[in-house]
């Protein structure tokens, strides 16, 4: 439990974080199904509900960010060995304004 609290660990954060909420959202869905079949209804308020929606997306969202643009590298593609032929025809844009020729 110590190691959670340390700066430098392998605990993603972001995820279990990510990972309670959803499994709170299955609850309330869980929830809500057997009190559906019981005939009750299951009052749960729209902001809770989409707190926990948002605060799921965000985290997984921030850890996949963070795992992309980590401590990852991007290697950077070799250079081709030929350089591309530059096209040597010059490229004219006439604008007819108003019918008149300039």
């Amino acid at each position: 439990m110590k190691e959670l609290f340390n700066d430098k660990n392998s605990i993603n954060e972001k995820s279990i974080i990510g990972f309670a909420s959803f499994v709170t959202m299955l609850i309330f869905a869980v929830v809500d199904l057997a009190t559906g079949f019981f005939g009750k209804d299951l009052v749960i308020h729209e902001y809770i509900y989409d707190s926990f929606l948002i605060i799921t997306l965000g985290c997984f969202g921030i850890a996949e960010v963070g795992s992309i643009f980590g401590s990852k590298k991007a290697e950077e593609p070799a250079p081709s060995p030929e350089p591309e032929p530059e096209d040597k025809a010059e490229k004219n844009i006439n604008i007819n304004i108003n019918d008149d020729d300039w």
